[in-house]
């Protein structure tokens, strides 16, 4: 008797592949209209563009780069270390519970409250700010993230290094950095993930100025310029497969 596994396997293969390889495909054509069943241009042209100025794609792949890995690294490293004030609080509870305060609200909500803010301090359409405004909802998610490493084994860890000799900063470099480094590196894409596909904040607060990726594609889809839009979501998708991969090969398997 034959095994429908296999089977229901490969189509589920093949759904999952299917939209990534039609992007792919989207991105190398040109003027594929109705009823022809394959485009009239296939090739790099659309590739081509990234190196010029027309559509400034090449730009918004650096800038958005520059944003995700700036919240990634700042919301991660603040997150770990200031959960861990949080933890030993006596009101860590209430502080926990404010950590969701960000996730109430829609991001383009969000976002609209915090525009008065950013636009006395000079925030409002610049990298600077869109960082920022990222970075108020990365910091919390690392926070909650981080929340669950803290326990009475860690403290117990960190009595002994004190009762050694050891210091605040050897406790850090040589026990909680260590033990903790599974979950850096998860917390570290996931924040980079959050900004990286980032667009209610990114939209408000960049006003239009900071053109990462992910406002790109949103530009290209109402101009309908499928094309291009295609080549946008190919980039927008590289990194996170790459993260993915990375996190696949060096760190779950550790963890495992």
């Amino acid at each position: 008797m034959l095994s429908w596994k296999p089977f229901a396997l490969s189509v589920a293969v093949l759904l999952i592949l299917f939209p990534f390889v039609y992007l792919v495909l989207l991105s190398l054509s040109s003027e594929w209209r109705f009823p022809d069943l394959l485009p009239s241009y296939f090739g790099l042209k659309n590739w081509a563009t990234i190196l010029g100025s027309e559509a400034g794609l090449l730009e918004s792949f650096v800038s958005s780069l520059l944003i995700s890995l700036s919240v990634a690294i700042v919301s991660t490293t603040s997150g770990f270390l200031i959960s861990r004030a949080v933890f030993y609080h006596p009101k860590k509870n209430t502080l926990t519970l404010l950590a969701y305060f960000p996730y109430i609200l829609a991001p383009v909500v969000f976002a609209a409250c915090l525009s008065f803010f950013f636009l006395k301090m000079g925030l409002f359409g610049n990298i600077t700010g869109v960082i920022v405004a990222q970075f108020i909802i990365a910091f919390p998610y690392a926070l909650l993230f981080f929340s669950s490493f803290w326990n009475k084994k860690i403290k117990s860890y960190e009595d002994l290094v004190a009762t050694l000799g050891g210091n605040r900063w050897q406790t850090f470099i040589k026990v909680l950095f260590p033990l903790a480094k599974g979950l850096i590196l998860i917390c570290f894409f996931q924040t980079f993930l959050i900004s990286w596909f980032e667009y209610g904040l990114t939209s408000i607060i960049g006003i239009g100025k900071v053109q990462t990726l992910t406002i790109k594609v949103f530009l290209f889809i109402k101009e309908a310029n499928y094309y291009y839009g295609a080549l946008s979501c190919c980039l927008l998708i590289f990194p996170p497969v790459v993260l993915l991969y990375l996190n696949k090969r060096y760190v779950f398997k550790k963890l495992v």
